[in-house]
């Protein structure tokens, strides 16, 4: 392995040491400019990886060139050994340089968004963002599940200290609890997978592991470790009913929402599944359940961004809805596509955090959609990056997700036309809930303060350009997944991947059908115009705002209020649980812990005070206890002996 590759995740970790260390020392400058600069430099190198990858594909196409770096065993015992292994393969090449791309707009968009920010603070938050790129990148540069576990780990952990990062707020730590909590609960299912592996194989190595199916594991073990593994990747990638900590994480600032949403933490689950394909397709249990948990998902979020009105809520839940998209492609064997989609996702959703944030900021912090309006007359360029972002979100031609989206549904229709049509009436909602969004805040007539409508300007420009590259990105990514319906072998990233889902693919597509260019062509024209007639409908109805929006009846209130299930879930665990805690509290540990640590001191002083009466210093008394203790001592050797002789003879 060149050694420059080890350098892609240690940067950012380099650059999360001299902030966190020097926070009270550097300036705001040189801050931004060491967290940025560092994820900058991994994405260089990051583009070195892939631009090597590519050559050495094009040398020998169709070959996996994965390259290993083994510098040293994490764990050394006679059962097992656990190395401290990174690869870069073309699935990993991929995500480096969403991760880092992503991630270096990001830094750099932060740097004017938390100016305000005191010095300190301003480095603490820095040094965060650093740690968690580190941590996702360690996630898929791992050539085990246990290197894997602990980057999934670190972003669990930062995702904590960035949600939480105005801490002076109490409702904003209580969403980072809730985040922490939620993604134990998934985390657990991902160690019994390891677990499970140790056990069976002795391993947790992607060669070994891979290379054993047909041998140490069984079809029962193979179902088991998979549906532990979606386990972990439902708390992760929020999926029902692990989803509830998603859009809370809003508390963060929204850099970090981005950050969260778009290229790192959320797609860990849809990585964990992507790179363990060939143990899902041979679990058509566990693909099913993945398939369904995935619609499920996506039908369930969008229904409720069809009533919010805090424009970084419709956002979250959104993401909620788009990962389940992925999590249906990956259920029905389109591996390629998920990953499609979660690079075009990166695109779009990051561009819309990142507007959302540029809208924030013009506003006062204002994050009611019902409170603005007509902002494209003042933010021009926050404006087209937006609708930009719309169009791509919502699957338009020629935008990047229409390219994504189109090859997760044909794959599902290939798989069971009801996962289709379902998946059309979602992709139906995303467009009508991000058009609302869209129009609220950028047509009609302002809404806000007269002092808000004074202060209106557009963003400074490090907030801007990353605006602009990422709608770039939104308009054109598609085009290395073009569809063979358009042109034959022009799939670009499908060649690219096929090394490391070519297994996985083969088995999933045994017995499988294929739809006529003249079908697929049918279907994506008659989806494309569902979506044009949505749009339509969406812009003219809320352009102009409309009483009765702040207080929704009926089926609306139910959708407003996120179907209860935040009051649901405090109901059935949250106050139980609180409840239980309290029992143990004010009767367990007073009355039966301390009290059998309390009773047994009193005991023993006591016992202590009635056995020193037995020193009473007459000898006569002594020679008592002496002939009693040399009696009871013959007594008992007496009656072991008969027992002895007993047991001899009859047993």
């Amino acid at each position: 392995m060149n050694s420059y590759l080890l350098w892609i995740p240690l940067l950012p970790l380099l650059g999360f040491l001299l902030n966190g260390l020097g926070r009270n020392h550097l300036s705001k400058n040189a801050t931004a400019t060491i967290g940025a600069g560092m994820v900058f430099l991994s994405f260089v190198l990051s583009g070195f990886a892939f631009g090597q990858m590519l050559a050495l594909s094009h040398a020998d196409p169709g070959a996996n060139h994965t390259q290993v770096f083994y510098p040293f065993d994490l764990l050394r015992i006679p059962a097992f050994t656990i190395p401290f292994a990174l690869r870069v393969d073309h699935l990993t090449v991929l995500f480096l340089l969403i991760i880092t791309g992503i991630g270096f707009l990001i830094h750099l968009y932060s740097a004017a968004y938390m100016k305000e920010e005191t010095p300190p603070h301003f480095a603490r938050f820095f040094a965060y963002l650093n740690l968690f790129v580190f941590s996702m990148l360690v996630l898929v540069m791992g050539d085990n599940f246990v290197i894997m576990f602990f980057g999934w780990e670190g972003v669990g952990l930062c995702s904590y200290l960035l949600i939480g990062f105005w801490f002076k707020n109490t409702a904003y730590n209580a969403a980072a609890k809730k985040a922490f909590v939620m993604n134990r609960i998934g985390d657990l299912g991902f160690l019994l997978a390891i677990f499970w592996l140790l056990m069976k194989l002795g391993s947790v190595n992607y060669g070994d592991v891979f290379g054993q199916l047909g041998t140490q594991l069984t079809p029962t073990d193979i179902t088991a470790v998979t549906l532990l593994l979606f386990v972990g990747a439902m708390g992760k990638s929020a999926q029902i009913p692990l989803y509830t900590w998603l859009p809370d994480a809003m508390a963060g600032p929204t850099p970090v929402s981005a950050l969260i949403h778009a290229a790192t933490m959320v797609t860990a689950g849809i990585y964990m599944i992507a790179r363990s394909n060939v143990l899902y397709s041979l679990a058509p249990l566990t693909q099913t359940i993945v398939a369904i948990t995935g619609l499920a998902t996506a039908l369930f979020a969008a229904t409720i961004a069809l009533r919010q009105n805090d424009i970084k809520k419709v956002l979250a839940y959104s993401t909620v809805s788009q990962l389940g998209y992925m999590f249906l492609g990956l259920g029905v064997g389109a591996y390629t596509g998920a990953v499609f989609h979660v690079m075009t996702h990166a695109f779009f959703k990051a561009l819309l955090f990142l507007g959302a944030g540029s809208v924030i900021h013009a506003m006062h912090h204002e994050q009611d959609i019902l409170k603005m309006g007509n902002l494209r007359k003042y933010m021009p360029i926050t404006h087209i990056t937006f609708l930009l972002a719309c169009l791509a979100i919502a699957g338009i031609p020629p935008f990047s997700g229409f390219f994504s989206k189109d090859e997760i549904l044909v794959a599902a229709y290939l798989a069971n036309p009801l996962y289709y049509y379902l998946g059309v009436a979602g992709a139906l909602m995303t467009a009508f809930y991000m058009f609302r969004l869209y129009s609220l805040t950028f047509r009609g007539d302002f809404r806000g303060t007269k002092e808000q409508a004074h202060h209106l300007h557009e963003s400074p420009v490090p907030m801007t350009i990353p605006l602009v590259v990422l709608a770039i990105l939104s308009v054109v990514g598609g085009f290395i997944g073009i569809p063979a319906v358009f042109a034959a072998d022009a799939h670009w990233l499908e060649h690219f991947l096929a090394p490391v889902f070519r297994r996985g693919a083969a088995h999933v597509s045994e017995g499988a059908h294929h739809l006529s260019h003249s079908q697929e062509l049918i279907m994506m024209g008659v989806v494309t115009l569902l979506i044009l007639l949505v749009i339509v409908f969406s812009v003219r109805k809320y352009s102009t705002y409309t009483a009765g929006e702040e207080n929704p009846s009926g089926l609306a209130r139910v959708l407003y209020n996120k179907w209860y299930v935040d009051e649901l879930y405090q109901s059935l665990f949250v106050q139980p649980l609180h409840q239980l805690g309290g029992f143990f509290k004010n009767f367990t540990e007073p009355k039966i812990i301390d009290g059998a640590v309390n009773g047994i001191g009193k005991l023993v002083s006591y016992g202590s005070r009635q056995i020193r009466l037995v020193q009473s210093g007459q000898v006569g008394s002594y020679l008592l206890i002496m002939i009693l203790a040399i009696v009871v001592f013959f007594l008992v050797w007496f009656n072991d002996l008969h027992l002895q002789r007993f047991f001899q003879k009859y047993f």
